[in-house]
């Protein structure tokens, strides 16, 4: 379960031309902008384990390979206010060194820096779970971080 890390701190969003993706540890968050008055009726979505299809209006808005693997039966997507489609992936890899550089195999990939802030930003809601205790919402990381961080859990305490 998530301690909404990312509600303390904020999201780093990958823009697409449809709207933005974003993720934390365990989940992949994916808003698409839809024309104002969409109904549900005017939406086919499916989300597989590792294939997302996304159709409004008869339209393609996502149709693809996933970049990673998810939790088929835990995916959901609402359609919020007529206008905006939201979608929630679980990751099948819930660790701070699975983040995503893209959202589809070669499709909306986020460019080199919004990639590294997701991945801080994944290394701080480790380092949150971690030692639940501390507040790492404000903190900023340097140095090493990728795949995760470093990993201290074989140190002696």
């Amino acid at each position: 379960m998530s301690v909404h890390f990312d509600e303390r701190s904020g999201v780093v969003p990958c823009y697409t031309p449809w709207g933005f993706w974003y993720q934390t540890m365990e989940e992949v968050y994916i808003e698409v902008t839809v024309p104002s008055g969409t109904t549900a009726k005017e939406i086919q979505c499916q989300i597989d384990s590792k294939r997302l299809f996304l159709t409004v209006r008869g339209k393609d808005i996502l149709k693809g390979k996933l970049f990673g693997c998810t939790v088929a039966d835990e995916g959901t997507w609402t359609l919020e206010d007529r206008k905006l489609i939201r979608i929630v992936l679980m990751k099948s890899n819930r660790d701070a060194g699975n983040c995503w550089p893209s959202l589809l195999e070669n499709e909306y990939a986020a460019d080199p820096w919004v990639q590294d802030q997701m991945q801080k930003k994944l290394t701080l809601e480790r380092f949150q779970r971690e030692t639940p205790g501390f507040d790492f919402s404000g903190a900023d990381i340097s140095g090493n971080y990728g795949q995760g961080g470093p990993d201290f859990s074989g140190l002696e305490k």
